[in-house]
């Protein structure tokens, strides 16, 4: 049951007549910078991964922990929050949220070992689920013809945090140290949840009967854990451990068990239901593919800028950002265009030319040589991935009732971390398994081959032409605006 405002409807709210202009782009421009910041926080430590992990003495299978647990955290958290928000209203939980990611951010700042580092990281990422109650609220405030246009603005901030996470978080850490970053974007995040607080009005679609799966949650996120523990472990165990194939082997095997016990209960966190549906199906598919694929390319193109020669190319930290800096500006860039095109010429087709593109540049990125030609090809894998990243969230929310928003926006949240928090992982053992001796200075040195590093583009091609594959079974959605409408909407206000 959903419950109304006084004078509300849902025919209202998504006409021209419900259509706050000024107060929906407002918003917009909050939750976009929002976004921005907290993939700034996200990314910012992945140039820094070689340095953290040399500075507490771990490899680089371990301290990709510091990514993959704050993946897999926030993805047992993303259902729980989007539920919350159905139930309670998303203004409210969005800013509990943020004063939670806050004090997160404020201990990450101060910690002086690694345990503690991975713990408070652990937890900060409850600030993903920011991300589906943003895009919810857009799709509230928006009506639908002008929905491309805002879910690709909110999807190139992503890029834009990245963009600014990278150069800025790599100069600070290799001025200041990693911590400084903390340091320097806490204040910030303050200052958007106080302002969040005044200007975000209480979302209109709320159900009060609805309850929480808490055993659910706390299932997946188990599952998860030792899934994403089981592969980290890999080169330190060994793969035929009975410890690393038991975590690996007994976290899918919970999965199969909850998706069964999730079709009784009325309030699930994995609403199976919802997931039969064509166009959400293959959403959630894709959302798992793109952030695997994006993943392994900023943390094997980090580790191999850093490592030393004839390994990698040796750089700082710094240079790394630099060099890392068009993937994140491309996605930026191509963002908005991209919705606005979706609304002329629809979304699949977008889909499957994203995704052509994104293969295209990891193949590229594999037969590299020079730093240059990596950043190069890098342009084209970033146009691939903002393409299929602005359609793919325009086929989901495009897809589904509003009052399934808070739910299909999680559950998509889940799939695409599901694919990060297993793509790091993967990332970090293949370069530790994978090595090569080399002679540097006199003494032999086991160091990631070149081979690794192809290995990691390659598993980002199979993830695209997958995307490719999915991209024929999705459902058409009529999103061509009407012209006299549209022109109203521009004039209103």
């Amino acid at each position: 049951m959903i419950a109304q405002k006084s004078g509300f409807s849902i025919k209202k709210a998504f006409t021209s007549d419900g259509f706050d202009k000024k107060y929906a782009y407002r918003l917009l421009i909050l939750l976009a910078i929002l976004a921005a910041f907290v993939m700034y926080v996200d990314i910012m430590l992945t140039p820094s991964l070689p340095a953290i992990g040399k500075q507490y003495g771990v490899d680089s299978a371990t301290a990709s922990l510091i990514i993959s647990l704050y993946l897999v955290f926030g993805t047992a958290m993303m259902p729980v929050v989007g539920k919350l928000g159905d139930i309670f209203g998303k203004k409210i939980v969005l800013i509990s949220v943020l004063v939670a990611y806050s004090a997160m951010v404020a201990i990450t700042s101060f910690t002086s070992n690694f345990s503690l580092l991975l713990l408070s990281r652990t937890f900060q990422g409850i600030g993903l689920s920011i991300f589906p109650i943003a895009f919810s609220l857009v799709r509230e405030e928006f009506p639908r013809e002008l929905v491309p246009r805002a879910q690709g603005l909110l999807a190139g901030m992503f890029g834009g945090g990245v963009a600014l996470g990278l150069p800025a978080g790599a100069y600070v850490a290799n001025s200041f140290g990693w911590q400084a970053n903390y340091h320097i974007a806490l204040p910030f995040i303050v200052i958007l949840t106080v302002l969040l607080f005044f200007v975000a009005r209480e979302s209109s679609f709320k159900d009060r009967n609805a309850k929480l799966d808490y055993v659910g949650a706390i299932w997946l996120g188990l599952s998860l854990a030792m899934i994403v523990m089981g592969i980290s472990e890999g080169p330190n165990w060994g793969w035929s451990s009975f410890g690393v194939l038991f975590m690996i082997i007994a976290g899918a095997g919970l999965l199969i068990p909850l998706a069964f016990v999730e079709q009784h209960i009325k309030d699930p966190i994995l609403n199976i239901g919802l997931l039969t549906k064509r166009n959400v199906l293959v959403a959630n598919a894709i959302a798992i593919l793109l952030s695997l694929a994006m993943y392994l390319a900023f943390l094997s193109i980090a580790y191999e800028m850093e490592g030393p020669a004839p390994s990698g190319f040796g750089f700082d930290i710094l240079t790394t950002g630099l060099y890392l800096l068009p993937l994140a500006v491309s996605i930026l860039v191509v963002a908005y265009p991209v919705g606005i095109l979706i609304s002329k010429f629809g979304v699949k087709r977008f889909i499957f030319l994203g995704a052509i593109i994104g293969a295209v540049g990891f193949f590229l990125l594999s037969t590299a040589n020079t730093a240059t030609q990596m950043a190069e090809y890098l342009v084209i894998a970033a146009v691939g991935l903002g393409v299929v990243m602005v359609a793919t969230q325009n086929l989901l929310v495009l897809s589904v009732d509003p009052h399934e928003m808070g739910l299909a926006t999680s559950l998509n949240s889940v799939f695409r971390n599901l694919g990060a928090s297993i793509g790091t992982p993967i990332v970090g053992s293949i370069l530790s398994t994978f090595t090569a001796t080399y002679t540097i200075q006199g003494y032999l040195v086991s160091l990631p081959s070149k081979a690794a590093f192809q290995y990691s583009f390659y598993i980002a091609i199979a993830g695209f032409l997958a995307v490719l594959l999915f991209s024929i079974f999705a459902k058409e959605i009529d999103v061509k605006p009407d012209k006299k409408r549209l022109k109203r909407y521009f004039k209103k206000g």
